[in-house]
């Protein structure tokens, strides 16, 4: 999950609105699952894809990349008691994510100073609001597989107190799930760095919580990354069978715009591809 440079402060209209826009949702018993999003901007979203894409390219990535964990939270409710949110930055960008997302994806204005800030607000907000259980979810690993989010649904609604924990493969978390909820998860983590998977489960362990470990997987914030997905999306349908529970979710939107790039812009599979292509500034 990347840290945004957000604004703090009281709750305003414009979050009462962003809370409104679903006022029928079910909450009940359900398991609330919040991707935490930024809004697309050029020059503010997705930047360290950039080069090798422009800034737009990377923007408009990053709002595929919205659509489709959108998706794959839908899905995931055909399945299991879910209700999705995207908990979201900067404040004034409702108008982006109504236009962007399904209206069953209900909003959480999450603008705060920090990224352990913006965690705790989200999942206050989501257990103010009823649910059962609050999940936080990244908003860049479009092909986590669906059975990942019903097994986390299916975790927390077992009795007995716990935690759901999923490492990225940098060393952070794409996913983070409780059924009540610990602010010392969220205390003294460096944030951004390899250490905040290691740190929070260290966190779990000094206040006794039991933490029920999901597999790894990959988020797409660097070239490395955006080569991997690329990897993978060639791979997919080929293979998805044989993968079982842990198929990739296939993300439609986010391999639409991969192959509509220009074959020049993306990364090939030599590290000197990146190099030779021309930086770009903002």
């Amino acid at each position: 999950m990347d840290a945004a440079n957000r604004r703090g402060g009281e709750t305003t209209s414009v979050e009462r609105f962003a809370g409104d826009r679903d006022p029928l949702r079910r909450t009940d018993g359900t398991c609330a699952i919040a991707i935490v999003a930024k809004a697309s901007a050029p020059g503010r979203t997705k930047t360290r894809l950039v080069p090798p894409l422009t800034f737009e390219q990377a923007a408009a990535l990053n709002t595929t990349f919205l659509q489709d964990m959108a998706g794959n939270l839908l899905s995931a409710g055909d399945h299991a008691a879910i209700t999705g949110y995207v908990a979201f930055a900067p404040t004034g960008s409702e108008a982006f994510f109504h236009d962007t997302l399904p209206p069953d994806i209900g909003l959480i204005n999450a603008c705060l100073p920090s990224l352990g800030d913006c965690l705790v607000h989200t999942l206050n907000e989501i257990f103010a609001r009823g649910h059962a259980a609050a999940v936080v979810l990244n908003s860049d690993s479009p092909t986590l597989p669906t059975a990942l989010l019903v097994e986390t649904a299916a975790v927390l609604a077992q009795p007995g107190e716990r935690a759901v924990l999923g490492p990225c493969t940098d060393g952070g978390y794409y996913l983070l799930g409780l059924k009540t909820m610990h602010r010392r998860l969220f205390e003294d983590i460096t944030w951004g760095t390899e250490l905040v998977a290691a740190q929070t489960l260290e966190r779990a362990r000094e206040v006794k919580l039991d933490v029920h470990l999901l597999p790894p997987w990959y988020d797409v914030d660097d070239v490395e990354g955006l080569r991997r997905l690329r990897g993978e999306l060639e791979s997919a349908r080929a293979h998805r069978a044989e993968l079982g529970r842990l198929a990739p979710y296939y993300p439609t939107a986010t391999a639409t715009i991969l192959r509509s790039l220009a074959a020049g812009t993306l990364i090939g599979d030599r590290p000197e591809d990146v190099r030779q292509l021309p930086h770009r500034s903002a």
